[in-house]
């Protein structure tokens, strides 16, 4: 047998012990004006998945090998989130094993070389459990039964919508703590609010942020955390993104401060009978919302992915229309599509600028 993948400088042939003690993850090489990557997998049949950037590729075998491989255009520019899918029905789902890049127990991070890499995000393996903070609140309320997180900094409060990602997926507590040693940010108390399990009922109705301050900021009080509503920061993403910056329309006094990477603003209320649909006016709801809105008292950092091309008409036009409205706005594009590996650099930069007014 040939050595089927020397362009990727892999020596040996596919299947062979030579051939598997190379293999270091997925593999890039310049083509077509960006980049052929090569994805491997051992043992059965699979397919391999994308985060929102892709359509599902189907491996092939080489040969009567072991091996199985797909061969994937990539654009410049790109960090995605991705899975193996062997087609079982329990814990069907893989992180690649020659990846040491994890982004929970079964996905892996892939990157094009033209990107550095994420400052303060450490690599962490697929099979590494995360620490999560030491303090843990019970908040009983008219949401229902909520487990919180709280690891204790400086002033500074940042809640952090969707927290079970930010704790057990990605190392947000890591990355804060880096970002703070290294000077970009003051140290800030993180809030992680636990993902509901109903994730479009919860953001885009109107419970979720007279709880935050009838129920949350007392019950964190008792517990020696005071919030201060001038430097609270909210961040959340995609529909959670949305539901921070509704925040700050709804409740100025409270939300002040909002990182939102990827926010769903392409929603009306209409949408809950419909399904989702990004098709409608852009920037949806809120759009409407912010037409005859001041903001003069906001900071709010956007961020959407280059490689989510519907979204950005509706995020332009929010983020158009709450920079008219007087608000302080900052905009970002990341390499990414509609994906929390994007979504986790802008994370941090955000916050930074939103805590040092920069």
């Amino acid at each position: 047998m040939q050595a089927r993948f020397s362009g990727y400088g892999l020596p040996g042939s596919p299947g062979t012990a030579e051939f598997w003690d190379s293999v270091r993850g997925p593999v890039p090489v310049p083509a077509d004006g960006g980049y052929r990557t090569l994805f491997l997998w051992r043992g059965s049949p699979a397919v391999l998945r994308f985060e929102s950037w892709s359509d599902p590729v189907e491996l092939t075998r080489w040969q009567d090998t072991d091996c199985w491989y797909a061969e994937v255009p990539m654009p410049h520019r790109l960090r995605v989130t991705y899975h193996f899918f062997d087609g079982t029905e329990y814990d069907g789902e893989h992180a690649d094993p020659f990846n040491p890049a994890g982004a929970g127990p079964n996905r892996s991070i892939a990157a094009t070389p033209d990107l550095e890499p994420q400052p303060h995000w450490p690599v962490v393996g697929p099979d590494e459990v995360l620490d999560v903070p030491s303090t843990r609140l019970r908040w009983n309320g008219v949401l229902g039964r909520k487990t919180v997180r709280v690891h204790r900094g400086g002033e500074p409060v940042v809640l952090l919508l969707d927290g079970d990602d930010w704790m057990y997926v990605h190392p947000a507590v890591a990355a804060f703590e880096s970002a703070v040693r290294n000077g970009e940010m003051p140290a800030a108390t993180l809030v992680f609010l636990p993902t509901p399990r109903d994730r479009n009922a919860e953001y885009t109705g109107g419970a979720l942020w007279p709880a935050v301050r009838d129920e949350l900021l007392p019950l964190l009080a008792e517990n020696g955390v005071t919030v201060n509503p001038e430097r609270f920061v909210v961040a959340g993403q995609s529909l959670g993104g949305l539901s921070a910056f509704r925040a700050a329309l709804d409740l100025p006094d409270l939300v002040s401060r909002v990182a939102c990477q990827s926010g769903s603003f392409w929603w009306t209320p209409a949408l809950p009978d419909h399904g989702l649909s990004l098709d409608g006016p852009a920037g949806g709801y809120t759009a409407e919302r912010l037409r005859d809105a001041d903001l003069s008292g906001l900071r709010v950092a956007f961020d959407v992915g280059e490689h989510e091309p519907r979204m950005h008409r509706h995020c332009e036009a929010v983020e158009g229309l709450a920079e008219k409205a007087g608000a302080a706005v900052r905009t970002n594009r990341s390499p990414a599509g509609h994906d929390r590996v994007g979504w986790r650099h802008a994370l941090v930069r955000d916050v930074a600028w939103l805590l040092t007014d920069r």
